[in-house]
C-alpha cells in the first residue's frame, strides 16, 4: 500500500512539471565585464572548496562573451571567481544559480562586481 502511494505521488510529480531535486542547473553565463578570463570556478557560498564550471565553447574569454554552463548542485547559493590572465581572481560572491536561465557578470570602472539574471 505505501509502495503504490509512493508511485501515485511521484507520478503526479512528474505529472505536474516539478523538479524532482532543487538547487542549481545548468545555465547561460556571459563576461560583461570588460576584462578577460581564463578560468572560472565555483563554490558553496562561504565555503572554502571551488570547483571550476566547465564552459562550452569557451567565449567568456573575451568581454561579451557568452557560453553554456554545466553545472549541477543541489544548493543555490555560490561564490563565482574568474581568473584573469596574469593569474589574479576577482570574486562574485553570493550568486543565487537556483531558477535562473542565463547569469551575466558584470564589472564598472571603479572595480565594482555585480550579476544581473533572467
Amino acid at each position: 500500500m505505501k509502495r503504490a502511494l509512493s508511485l501515485i505521488i511521484a507520478a503526479a510529480l512528474l505529472a505536474s512539471g516539478a523538479p524532482a531535486v532543487a538547487g542549481a542547473g545548468n545555465f547561460t553565463i556571459v563576461n560583461a565585464t570588460g576584462i578577460e578570463m581564463t578560468g572560472l570556478a565555483a563554490r558553496r557560498y562561504g565555503t572554502g572548496s571551488w570547483e571550476p564550471i566547465v564552459i562550452t565553447p569557451l567565449p567568456i574569454a573575451k568581454s561579451g562573451g557568452r557560453g553554456a554552463a554545466q553545472f549541477r548542485n543541489e544548493d543555490c547559493a555560490f561564490d563565482l571567481r574568474a581568473t584573469l590572465p596574469k593569474g589574479q581572481t576577482v570574486i562574485w560572491p553570493g550568486v543565487n544559480l537556483c531558477e535562473t536561465r542565463v547569469v551575466t557578470l558584470n564589472r564598472d570602472s571603479n572595480g565594482n562586481l555585480w550579476v544581473d539574471y533572467q
